[in-house]
This record gives structure tokens, C-alpha cells and sequence, in this order.
């Protein structure tokens, strides 16, 4: 297994995609895919929380999961059950370990006062459904600056 370097060299970026929708989660895995990312996928918020190792028990001391693999950014659907994108984008930047991942949200909904609350709680972006090719090449760009 490759050692993770700080994100320079030929190391593809790592992106947790979270959707409860699985055509949608589906498109976003292939896309980032197509532009050189590692993509993990988690079904809903709470997966996204166990995978990141920010699940009930707060053990974890670094931003790597417990296959010792770094997330260099989240992207996460709004609207899901039993935890929205923007409680899971809360949790995210209360963990004094993984508050400086990017978060981006995503949502088939264009309600300014949710992008605007989800930008104010610490979102790198906000992308509408169904996010198309030029849209993860502007992710990728925000990688690129991490």
C-alpha cells in the first residue's frame, strides 16, 4: 500500500461522495473518477461519520479513517434521511480533526437561504444537482489548493 504524501506529487485525491441516492451517488463516483480522483462512497450521513471515524466514540486523532487512508475533501447531498448534508457538514467542522477538510454540498433544490446557511457554517461550495463535468473540474481545482 502507498504511503499518503501531502497531497503534491502523483497521489490521486481522496473524496468521500455521500448521497442516500444511489444513481445520483453513482454519477458522482464517475465523474470524480474521470478526473483522477479515489472516490468512497457512504449511503447516508452516519456511514459518512463511521467511515471518517467520527461515530459515537471520538476516538480518532488524525483526519485518516481506520484504514489509514486521508479524505482530502467531502462532498455530501443536502436533503437525506436521519441526517442532513448540513448536520453532517456541522459535525465535520466541530471535530477539531477533520474541520479543515473542504465540505460540498449538493442539492437538487436552489433555496438561497439554505446555500447561504450551509456557506456561513464553513461549505467550501454548494453545487446543484445533477452536478455535470465542469463542475468536478472546479472541484478539482479546490483540491488542488489543499
Amino acid at each position: 500500500m502507498a504511503t499518503s504524501s501531502r497531497n503534491g506529487g502523483d497521489e490521486s485525491p481522496h473524496v468521500l461522495a455521500v448521497d442516500d441516492n444511489l444513481v445520483d451517488r453513482k454519477l458522482v463516483e464517475m465523474l470524480l473518477k474521470n478526473s483522477s480522483c479515489r472516490v468512497t462512497t457512504a449511503e447516508n450521513g452516519l456511514r459518512a461519520l463511521e467511515y471518517l471515524g467520527l461515530g459515537d466514540e471520538q476516538h480518532n486523532t488524525s483526519n485518516e479513517n481506520e484504514n489509514g487512508s486521508k479524505v482530502n475533501m467531502i462532498i455530501t447531498d443536502y436533503c437525506m434521511p436521519e441526517m442532513t448534508g448540513y448536520e453532517l457538514l456541522k459535525k465535520i467542522k466541530e471535530s477539531s480533526n477533520m474541520k479543515d477538510i473542504p465540505v460540498v454540498i449538493m442539492s437538487s433544490e436552489n433555496i438561497p437561504t439554505r446555500i447561504n446557511q450551509c456557506l456561513e457554517e464553513g461549505a467550501q461550495m454548494f453545487m446543484l444537482k445533477p452536478l455535470k463535468h465542469a463542475d468536478v473540474k472546479r472541484l478539482r481545482g479546490q483540491l488542488m489548493q489543499c
